[in-house]
């Protein structure tokens, strides 16, 4: 099930990119990125729907997934 990521409160929408950011190791090249940018780079995803939040009823999880990939 596809999760608005409008409403999640800001807090909680922020720390669940971060999670998917560390945990995905997320890479972007050869040159470091600050997580804070990281975190910019995702909610923009998100905001122009080219990611969604997805909840698993079976596996009771949250994630972050291109919406291509769905």
């Amino acid at each position: 099930m596809i999760i608005p990521w409008q409403d999640i409160a800001p807090e909680t929408l922020t720390n669940l990119i971060e999670q998917f950011i560390l945990r995905e190791g997320t890479d972007y090249g050869e040159v470091e990125i600050s997580l804070s940018d990281k975190v910019a780079y995702v909610r923009r995803q998100l905001q122009s729907g080219d990611a969604v939040i997805f909840f698993s009823e079976l596996h009771e999880s949250v994630d972050i997934k291109l919406r291509n990939q769905m």
